[in-house]
């Protein structure tokens, strides 16, 4: 049984360094969404009005919420935080979502998740650094006690794995159901079992993802 995203297609070989690399159903999904969240982002902010409409209050609520959220999570000195915060929670949301409409969530390709963790990876380190000053930020990782350097270390290290393992699991694991559950019943459409793993387990795992990725930044700040 062959879980793995398809390839779709293959680039052209004329095409320098990448030529003849295959597309796989992760990257053209994820031109989808990105493609849908453009187009909803143009349409929506470009007339804002004193007295907004239904399509302007719900792109209020958002950002309102967004930046809420960042405020009481990080702290009002980190507010600035919420673009890519909401950003981030955006595409995961329609990632995790787009197995509703019969496509293959970007999230349940490791790809996808790993290079998501990493970019807060390395928004840990750098904010941190930038806080506390490159000596000051080494300097805790020998906190409480020199011993426990390596430890702090691998603690360090496994961050990204585990953001992005926990996300790839649960959301493949309800690609995998759900492809079962359509093979064993293909005529029958299983309502419940698509409302947990792909509308309530989806944004769960957002929640999830983003509210870790702001507690990490935030805690490595301090």
């Amino acid at each position: 049984m062959e879980f793995a995203p398809k390839i779709h297609f293959y680039l052209p070989d004329w095409i320098p360094v990448i030529g003849g690399t295959g597309v796989t159903e992760t990257v053209t999904t994820t031109w989808i969404i990105m493609a849908v969240l453009i187009v909803f982002a143009f349409v929506s902010t470009r007339r804002f009005r004193d007295v907004p409409g239904p399509l302007q209050n719900v792109v209020e609520t958002i950002v309102e919420g967004i930046e809420n959220l960042t405020v009481q999570t990080m702290g009002e000195d980190k507010a600035g935080f919420a673009p890519y915060m909401g950003t981030l929670a955006l595409y995961l949301l329609a990632a995790n979502l787009s197995g509703l409409f019969a496509l293959r969530p970007p999230t349940a390709d490791l790809n996808t998740t790993m290079a998501l963790s990493i970019i807060t990876f390395i928004s840990i380190h750098y904010y941190g650094m930038k806080a506390k000053g490159i000596g000051g930020y080494l300097k805790g990782f020998a906190e409480p006690i020199p011993f426990l350097l390596p430890l702090n270390i691998i603690g360090e290290l496994a961050t990204p794995l585990s953001l992005s393992f926990r996300l790839f699991g649960n959301i493949l694991g309800g690609v995998v159901i759900m492809y079962l559950l359509y093979s064993v019943v293909p005529a029958l459409v299983p309502v419940i079992p698509h409302l947990y793993f792909d509308l309530f387990a989806g944004v769960l795992q957002t929640f999830i993802f983003v509210m870790l990725s702001m507690v990490f930044i935030s805690l490595a700040m301090e």
